[in-house]
């Protein structure tokens, strides 16, 4: 009997990963003190990657299936381990499952303001926000430049850094697309494209993708909507009394017309005289 028979309670032989975290994109699986049994079964489920790490240098990543781990399942880590084909040994190595599926409905926002130039009202200072989805598409470039060693890397230890691209492509969208911000709110679908197709190259070498983005909300600076509340008030005011003027000279010509024909001639001589005054704005004025 050998020494692996003996400890053989002590060998990994299963390894997997069924916990439902909806919010962990990377857990380490437990081998502390313990050894992989060679011919071990490894399963990765759907949405699921197995990374596995030796001596801190990534190694052989598996998608999802059922795996016995022998040295033709493992490549880069029988190169690493100068395993020849006879090697039956128990192994050590570091495994990290990633969650690939969508993680969606994630918020960013502009914490400060972003400044526009505006052909209207010149310099502007603009506040936006929205949602976006985030997927992992490359766990081995993930797990080298983001996670690192740690055990159990959840979605919102990414997602500031994200929010930072997001934000700094979002100011050079606004500068570069030349959209008065009067019509900003009717194009947030183009916006958003620029702003995606921007982020998409930085978050990439992440080993991230952003299925989704989308502009929820551009809102202007107080003092610019206090001047636009000012400006359509001030032409509901003129629509009023161009209303008002032609309300005027309707109740005149009836109440002349209710008094008799003594008052009839003086309303329709007011009547005239409002007609004219008031022609303008419905005809020609008369030749002078």
């Amino acid at each position: 009997m050998s020494i692996f028979d003996i400890l053989g309670g002590e060998f990994i032989e299963v390894i997997e990963w069924t916990q439902d975290a909806r919010d962990t994109m990377v857990w380490r699986f437990e081998t502390v003190g313990r050894a992989i049994k060679y011919g071990a079964k490894l399963t990765v489920r759907e949405g699921q990657a197995a990374v596995f790490v030796h001596e801190g240098q990534i190694a052989d990543v598996f998608g999802p299936g059922l795996y016995m781990l022998e040295t033709n399942n493992m490549p880069v880590l029988t190169r690493l381990q100068h395993w020849d084909h006879g090697f039956r040994s128990p192994f050590k190595s570091e495994i990290y499952f990633v969650n690939k599926t969508r993680f969606t409905n994630l918020k960013w926002g502009t914490r400060n303001p972003v400044i526009a130039r505006d052909p209207e009202f010149g310099p502007v200072r603009l506040r936006a926000f929205g949602t976006y989805a985030m997927r992992v598409i490359d766990p081995a470039r993930f797990m080298s430049e983001i996670v690192g060693t740690d055990g159990d890397f959840t979605r919102d230890e990414i997602a500031f850094q994200i929010r930072n691209v997001i934000v700094q492509e979002f100011s050079r969208a606004i500068a570069a697309a030349n959209i008065p911000v009067l019509d900003m709110a009717a194009n947030t679908d183009q916006l958003a494209q620029l702003v995606a197709k921007a982020i998409a190259p930085v978050i990439e070498t992440y080993g991230l993708v952003l299925p989704e983005f989308w502009i929820e909300n551009i809102s202007l600076p107080a003092e610019v909507e206090a001047m636009l509340d000012k400006r359509t008030s001030m032409g509901i005011i003129g629509d009023l009394d161009r209303f008002g003027q032609y309300a005027a000279s309707e109740a005149m010509l009836s109440a002349a017309r209710n008094e008799g024909a003594a008052g009839a001639g003086m309303g329709a001589a007011m009547g005239a005289a409002m007609g004219a005054t008031m022609r303008g704005p419905w005809g020609a004025a008369p030749a002078l």
